[in-house]
């Protein structure tokens, strides 16, 4: 009997390697399938000790998912996606910053990247599989009265990685397993172990690139005016694509009270600074609306949402605005929903869909 076939996205970390060795245990051919993304570009350094997911820690990574791929007795794949890389997630991000937002680039990669050129390059170069499988914390499952898949998150809530999975499509997430989803991250280090894997102790990385994002806006930067509500300048940036909303240290301004970033604007290229309580709203524009486990929005609904990875979830209202938009009214005010940020709208652990935040209203 012909075994199923499954391509496993290696990274070079403990999750991927444990995804790997379940499906092997559970009787599949698996083929480890890995992108190299880092073109040598952005000269950034490690002075963490971990690297992030685009830098030349990506050497190691790939060294590290070799052993594992050897020690599982897989064959391994590694696709050059760089230039896809640059174009998809590294340009955007710097153009999202010089326009005064607040992109978060995993997301978009995991839709574009991750689990979409990589797996392109995967089926283009012949490999024959019937799903692709990753190391994320997550679920899927199929929901036979809507006909949908629905995205769920992961069993261990505190690693829980639907956010960063929201923007999927119902075609992706048909194609793809989370073998993790229903396990806690302690489990995962002692599969490792049972299993031999060299990487059974590998720091998770961070950040997406080592050493920070602000060696990637660094160099296209034009210095301007810190000003408060009023209008009056109270000193000088480096550069907008320096801030992000809600931000308050490295303003580099005296006095007494605290200021924080309230707002940026970069045709007059200013950043507006003002005290913390202009940073709370109750309502919130999202655009580029991305809904899985209903088909689009037709009335207003309540939810749970998440305006940013680190955020807890607060409960809303959720209501259709203008095309493809819809407007956001929280429980309880926020603080700093930053524009080019992900809102995320959960009912249980079901993700609904997400949406980008465009703006903050009165």
């Amino acid at each position: 009997m012909t075994k199923k076939r499954a391509l496993v996205a290696l990274s070079g970390g403990v999750d991927s390697a444990v995804a790997a060795a379940l499906l092997k245990d559970d009787g599949y051919e698996v083929t480890g399938i890995m992108m190299k993304i880092y073109d040598g570009n952005e000269k950034s350094s490690d002075r963490t000790g971990r690297h992030g997911c685009y830098g030349p820690g990506e050497v190691e990574d790939i060294d590290d998912a070799r052993k594992v791929a050897e020690s599982l007795g897989i064959r391994l794949e590694v696709f050059d996606l760089s230039r896809e890389y640059e174009l998809e997630i590294l340009n955007q991000f710097k153009a999202e910053y010089r326009a005064g937002r607040t992109p978060n680039p995993c997301i978009h990669c995991n839709q574009r990247i991750k689990l979409g050129a990589l797996i392109d390059k995967a089926r283009d170069s012949g490999l024959d599989f019937e799903f692709v499988a990753t190391g994320h914390y997550a679920r899927v499952e199929y929901n036979p009265s809507s006909d949908r898949y629905q995205l769920l998150r992961a069993i261990d809530h505190s690693k829980d990685q639907s956010y960063f999975l929201s923007r999927l499509s119902q075609t992706q997430l048909k194609n793809i397993r989370f073998p993790l989803g229903d396990l806690i991250k302690g489990k995962v280090r002692e599969l490792a172990e049972r299993y031999g894997l060299s990487v059974a102790d590998k720091a998770e990385s961070q950040n997406f690139i080592t050493g920070g994002y602000h060696q990637l806006v660094n160099q296209e930067t034009e210095a301007g005016a810190i000003v408060d509500e009023a209008g009056r300048q109270l000193g000088t940036h480096p550069g907008i694509s320096f801030f992000t909303i809600g931000q308050r240290h490295g303003l580099g301004l005296s006095g007494t009270e605290p200021r924080y970033v309230t707002a940026i604007d970069p045709v007059r290229n200013a950043v507006i600074v003002g005290g913390r309580d202009s940073l709370f709203t109750s309502t919130a524009v999202v655009e580029d609306l991305n809904w899985i486990s209903i088909e689009h929005l037709d009335r207003g609904m309540g939810v749970m949402t998440k305006i940013r990875s680190g955020s807890r979830m607060v409960s809303a209202w959720i209501e259709p605005y203008v095309t493809n938009q819809v407007r956001v009214t929280f429980d309880e005010s926020q603080m700093a929903p930053a524009p080019g940020q992900a809102a995320v709208f959960y009912k249980g652990d079901v993700v609904l869909g997400s949406g980008i935040i465009a703006k903050a209203l009165s």
